[in-house]
């Protein structure tokens, strides 16, 4: 993405309260979500003014989660047009995943018809183009194990929006 400031295609900066995010936005939805920490968010702009209103919701529950505060993206769209076949079936499936709850990596390969590829999906989830709206972080290892996540702070991130995830969930 270029950095245009269109409300059709662009991508923009916008802060959280663990940080400054990343969006990138097509016609078609939400394209990239970048979290604290992750490479190129200084490079972005701040967020325009005149957006469609379905981003100014993405940005808006995405402050809600890192707050704390319940949030559902399940109603965001999002342009997985140029991600492989598997890995948006995947992407798919793990949306569907409910706030306060994990799948393991080898449920999920199942449930997108490929029982025994826990580990394809784990590469999957690491190159989630739309972590927190696609919920990566909610993706566990077969005994509950916090495995991998791809964004600064790894593992430590992954638990921490589990634990801001169950926080809000009791609120």
């Amino acid at each position: 993405m270029s950095g245009k400031s269109s409300a059709s295609r662009g991508e923009a900066r916008f802060d959280t309260a663990l940080g400054v995010c990343g969006i990138g936005w097509t016609e078609s939805g939400v394209a990239c979500v970048r979290l604290p920490g992750d490479p190129g968010i200084d490079l972005m702009s701040p967020m325009p003014v005149n957006t469609p209103a379905w981003l100014s919701a993405a940005v808006d529950g995405i402050r809600r989660l890192l707050s704390g505060e319940p949030a559902d993206l399940t109603g965001i769209p999002v342009d997985l047009a140029t991600v492989p076949p598997f890995l948006r079936r995947v992407l798919v499936e793990a949306r569907s995943i409910p706030a306060g709850v994990t799948e393991t990596y080898g449920n999920l390969a199942a449930k997108v018809g490929r029982p025994g590829a826990a580990r394809a999906v784990g590469q999957a989830m690491a190159r989630n183009p739309v972590p927190l709206v696609v919920p990566c972080h909610r993706v566990v290892g077969a005994s509950g194990a916090m495995c991998g996540f791809s964004a600064a702070g790894g593992v430590v991130t992954k638990r921490r929006l589990l634990d801001l995830e169950a926080r809000a969930s009791k609120a």
